[in-house]
């Protein structure tokens, strides 16, 4: 079975449910973005939101796919770097307990942190400090780091760090790997269009999208915005929140249905989603029976909060994807 390896920024997630949206104006962060902060910004907002009470998770986009796909069988590796301090140590433990292989570079640098804001209608809203997790430099990419692995998973917030992600993808390409890449947030998006879409064109092989990511790629409305990723890819996938979704292989269109959830916290629903749809493809299931399997590992994560779940809500994944 095909292995994959994951690349991203190594964080810890600090979840925090808000009363209403104010905070978030008051903070100027856009709501349902990603907005990244320095040291001094981050311990302020915590500070702001210190006495709602908060909850720590291993998170950062590629790490909690990986965690997906180690829970649902597929052998899953993550390749970022860390501090050398107790956030550090909490997010390899974390790794290691949900059976990822951990293959992470380490600096003196305090490793990356999310504060992560939930408003009561589910939508998350992250302020990133980054730290050790935005030292990884082209330098550090080295060929024997992805001996071993079939598909490369890319979080799309490494855009950021072009040359360290060019460089990753480059030598993965030159192993033989298949090239997925999540595009992470509308935002980042937005401003990284150009090498977003350099990639797609000359690398990337699957493609996950939300509506809003799709829309700030291409300008146009979901169908549409698939068609065209498609043309530029193997598969292409579009998200479409409580309509479903949309995937598309050559000529080959499937709509995924909507699951019903009782929505608590959206974050990492598009993280979940790629995991189930990316176990599905490993084990050579088609494309409708992937999307499935992402949107039922998706519809779990949203009714827990945070990007974590027990082992009961795993069995009962399991048990639905059974079924299908």
């Amino acid at each position: 079975m095909k292995k994959i390896l994951g690349i991203g920024s190594a964080l810890v997630d600090i979840l925090t449910q808000i009363p209403n949206d104010q905070i978030l104006k008051e903070l100027n962060l856009p709501k349902g973005g990603m907005t990244y902060v320095d040291a001094k910004t981050s311990v302020e907002i915590g500070e702001k939101i210190a006495h709602i009470g908060s909850q720590m998770a291993s998170g950062g986009s590629a790490a909690n796919t990986m965690s997906g796909l180690a829970r649902l069988g597929i052998e899953a590796g993550f390749l970022s770097k860390i501090g050398t301090d107790e956030v550090g140590e909490f997010f390899k433990k974390q790794m290691v307990e949900t059976n990822v292989k951990p293959q992470l570079l380490t600096s003196a640098t305090p490793s990356g942190r999310v504060i992560a804001m939930v408003t009561p209608d589910g939508e998350r809203t992250f302020a990133t400090c980054l730290g050790a997790a935005a030292e990884m430099h082209a330098d550090d990419i080295r060929p024997e780091l992805f001996d071993g692995w079939d598909i490369f998973y890319v979080e799309g917030y490494l855009v950021a760090n072009p040359s360290m992600l060019r460089k990753a993808i480059e030598t993965a390409k030159e192993k033989g790997m298949t090239i997925a890449i999540d595009m992470a947030s509308y935002n980042v998006v937005e401003e990284n269009r150009d090498f977003m879409l350099d990639l797609i064109n000359n690398y990337v092989d699957i493609v996950f999208a939300n509506e809003k990511e799709a829309f700030a790629l291409t300008g146009m409305e979901p169908e549409a915005a698939l068609h065209f990723i498609a043309e530029r890819c193997q598969i292409a996938v579009v998200k479409v929140g409580a309509k479903g979704a949309f995937v598309q292989r050559g000529n080959e269109m499937v709509t995924i249905p909507p699951l019903e959830a009782d929505v608590v916290d959206t974050t990492g629903a598009g993280d979940m989603w790629a995991a189930g749809f990316l176990a599905g493809l490993v084990k050579g299931e088609n494309l409708e029976k992937c999307g499935m399997m992402g949107a039922i590992v998706a519809k779990n994560i949203i009714e827990v909060v945070g990007a974590k779940m027990d082992d009961t809500r795993w069995n009962d994944i399991h048990k639905a994807i059974a079924l299908l």
